[in-house]
């Protein structure tokens, strides 16, 4: 009777064994199926993630790099953003009106040019000078002897030639020129200066009603004035037309450079 018992709880106990193995290897094969499981999800993963190309992390990047800007101007006061626009208005307006007197100073310069160009003066003695008035000389340049002056009864240098002609002649430009002086002198009466160009100037003396002013451009035959009645060094000699001619400020024989 107990070995009958014994051998039907030794059965029993069997059983309870083996189904306890059967359950802890299922718990096993849960557990490694699981971290089988984790494994392939992670190996995924990481593929994905390699596969990401630049283009993807590049507009990732713009993207995070917009949303900063925008929080960034989203911070800045709106009073601060006109102000910014004033100052960049304000500067924008100082270099348009610097580029523009630029601009005008250019043009300027190039009228100055332009008008210089037109009225540059050029003295050629080959090309000689017209006869300031019709008339006898009756008084010849003579720097290297002295020569009579009846009115003053004494002998001196004569830097001009004096021309005998009457009162209200017309007196002519002898060449292209700017008048450069025009004054009252004690011996030559109203005086008008003449810069020719290339160091020569021409001095017309014993005039009355000038045609021109200092600074006015002459050209060759112009009427500059007419002759006035004679001051009192040439009284005797008569009404009469002073003219000298100056190279670099020295007196030399306008005869010479006269047209025959």
């Amino acid at each position: 009777m107990r070995k009958s018992r014994f051998w039907a709880f030794l059965g029993r106990k069997q059983y309870v064994i083996a189904g306890a193995i059967v359950i802890a290897a299922a718990v096993a094969t849960t557990v490694i199926y699981s971290d089988h499981e984790q494994q392939q999800r992670e190996q995924l993963e990481e593929e994905l993630a390699q596969e990401n190309t630049p283009e993807e992390d590049g507009l990732v990047a713009a993207t995070e790099s917009t949303e900063q800007t925008a929080q960034a101007s989203a911070v800045i006061p709106p009073e601060q953003t006109a102000e910014a626009e004033k100052l960049e208005q304000k500067a924008a307006e100082t270099t348009e009106s610097t580029e523009v007197a630029q601009v005008e100073k250019e043009e300027e310069n190039e009228t100055a040019e332009t008008g210089a160009g037109v009225n540059a003066l050029h003295f050629d003695p080959e090309d000689g000078m017209l006869w300031p008035m019709e008339g006898n000389v009756i008084l010849n340049y003579s720097m290297d002897s002295t020569i009579y002056f009846a009115t003053l009864d004494q002998y001196k240098y004569n830097p001009a030639v004096i021309i005998a002609g009457e009162v209200n002649n017309k007196v002519y430009s002898v060449a292209k020129g700017k008048v450069i002086g025009l004054s009252n002198n004690e011996e030559t009466g109203c005086t008008m200066t003449v810069d020719l160009g290339d160091g020569y100037r021409a001095v017309y003396g014993q005039l009355k009603e000038p045609n021109f002013a200092v600074g006015d451009y002459v050209e060759s035959g112009h009427v500059l004035g007419y002759v006035a009645e004679p001051t009192k060094y040439y009284s005797v000699e008569g009404s009469n037309l002073y003219f000298a001619l100056q190279k670099d400020g020295q007196p030399v024989d306008p005869v010479a450079f006269f047209q025959s």
